[in-house]
């Protein structure tokens, strides 16, 4: 499932060193980003992804963080790439990359028509915790664009359990738009990553990036959702009905529903006349 990485593609590899970062990188496409449009971008050890500057940073805060940046966490915690492991990065403009990216928003976002013309793949492989130096966790972070159109896929491989603080998802300037990857904000079952989807792919997570709901599929799109239930009992069982709107509201979140909307489940009764 993970995009081609490491050595044997050419990719460009992070300081060896504990919570440094990669030197800024100079886009070769610009990437939308929730409206705003970037030309660079930051690599950090620690898990996640910067646009403006590079971060140290190795405990996370909580999404929504309310902060004064934008951040891509694929899985943002204390790692250490100087003890095992290594993050490395490679952006593409030609070639199978883009033809696998192209296929995979296309299967994943079936109401599009859509081609990659750029692809950023950063992947952090096999790298330890930094409490813990036997541990090897594994994860990608790919952001993909075209006609005006911007998508991130997080890949999850093995993810071992931790104490440290954890967090998966992303969140933006002031937290207009944020998710949280259900389970990545607790380190004793971040190891679940590699079995959630909202796509129905075993360890991998897909959104759309580029402009939230005003120009997302949202406003011209009516989005169903299918939910097979064995027995009614299922959705009035206690708990069963905060579950379900969960798993709707990921699947909106996907095509651009702001994550801090609330669903909520309305009993109706038919009364025969």
């Amino acid at each position: 499932m993970f995009y081609p990485f490491g050595w044997a593609v050419g990719d460009a590899i992070n300081p060896v060193v504990d919570d440094e970062s990669s030197s800024v990188i100079q886009l070769s496409s610009p990437f939308l980003f929730f409206g705003r449009t970037y030309q660079q971008i930051y690599v950090n050890n620690n898990g996640h992804l910067t646009f403006n500057k590079a971060s140290a940073e190795y405990v996370p805060y909580s999404f929504p963080g309310y902060e004064s940046q934008d951040i891509i966490a694929g899985l943002w915690t204390n790692l250490d790439n100087s003890v095992r492991g290594f993050v490395s990065y490679q952006q593409y403009t030609s070639g199978d990359v883009l033809s696998r990216a192209t296929q995979d928003i296309n299967t994943h976002f079936p109401n599009l028509t859509f081609t990659a013309s750029w692809v950023f793949v950063a992947t952090w492989n096999k790298d330890a915790y930094s409490n813990s130096t036997i541990t090897e966790t594994s994860f990608q972070v790919v952001l993909i664009s075209g006609n005006n159109s911007s998508f991130i896929l997080m890949n999850y491989g093995e993810i071992a359990e931790t104490g440290l603080p954890v967090q998966a998802g992303y969140d933006t300037i002031n937290s207009t738009h944020y998710f949280v990857v259900p389970g990545s904000d607790s380190g004793s079952f971040i190891s679940n990553l590699r079995n959630s989807s909202n796509v129905d792919v075993p360890g991998r997570w897909a959104f759309r990036v580029d402009s939230g709901p005003r120009n997302s599929l949202l406003k011209n799109n009516v989005v169903s959702v299918r939910v097979r239930l064995s027995s009614f009992s299922d959705l009035t069982q206690s708990g069963n009905t905060e579950r379900l709107l969960q798993k709707m509201k990921q699947e909106l979140v996907k095509y651009g529903l702001p994550n801090n909307c609330e669903l909520k489940l309305r009993k109706l009764q038919k009364i025969k006349p």
